[in-house]
């Protein structure tokens, strides 16, 4: 299976408007971070819904090429998401995903979006780790692809 940096340069290749960071991949997992700044926020201070599900979208494909290779087609067919708090825009949304079931024709995964929490002597790592949201998809993949699928 294709290596993070392989998966990163792929990314950046096939979309190279995306700001996720991939974080880590691993067998039917990945994680995924994307910097907040003021074009990410909305009235209230608080990180907009898109930009939520965007990282949501990009943790499931990160981890569908980890496990299957580097798709260039999976569409999301099916989408869900539960916003769960209001995430803070000082820190960086991250997306845990974990694949559900990963088929001939279909990915189902699951994603957590998190947000970590600065320490309170500035540092961002160390701190805690809140759900900001939790979204379930599935996603189809080409017909000229699902051959690859185990």
């Amino acid at each position: 299976m294709p290596t993070k940096a392989e998966i990163v340069d792929f990314l950046i290749r096939e979309f190279p408007q995306s700001k996720c960071i991939v974080e880590e991949v691993g067998d039917r997992s990945a994680t995924v971070s994307h910097p907040i700044g003021p074009a990410q926020l909305r009235p209230g201070d608080t990180v907009s819904g898109p930009l939520l599900m965007a990282v949501a979208d990009v943790a499931l494909y990160v981890a569908i090429l980890s496990t299957i290779g580097l798709v260039p087609l999976a569409v999301t067919t099916s989408l869900t998401i539960n916003f769960l708090r209001k995430p803070s825009a000082r820190n960086p949304i991250v997306g845990v995903c974990r694949l559900m079931k990963v088929g001939r024709i279909l990915v189902v995964g699951e994603v957590a979006l998190l947000l970590r929490s600065e320490r309170r002597d500035g540092g961002a790592r160390g701190g805690h780790v809140f759900h900001t949201a939790e979204s379930y998809r599935t996603m189809s993949l080409s017909p000229a692809i699902r051959f690859l699928s185990p």
